[in-house]
């Protein structure tokens, strides 16, 4: 799932507002109080604070 260049640049997470990295089928926040994992669905990225699964 390879993500347009530009568009991680710009992608931040909802809930924290920090930049967002590209791992596997997901785009985990790069916040350390945060760490939420947001869902790409058919190469669209799912920023819904609702649909992210919590850190371990």
């Amino acid at each position: 799932m390879a993500l347009e260049a530009g568009l991680l640049e710009i992608l931040a997470c909802p809930a924290c507002h920090a930049p967002l990295k590209e791992q596997d089928t997901e785009l985990i926040c790069t916040g350390q109080d945060c760490g939420l994992a947001y869902p790409v669905r058919d190469g669209i990225p799912v920023l819904l604070v609702d649909e992210a699964r919590r850190p371990a």
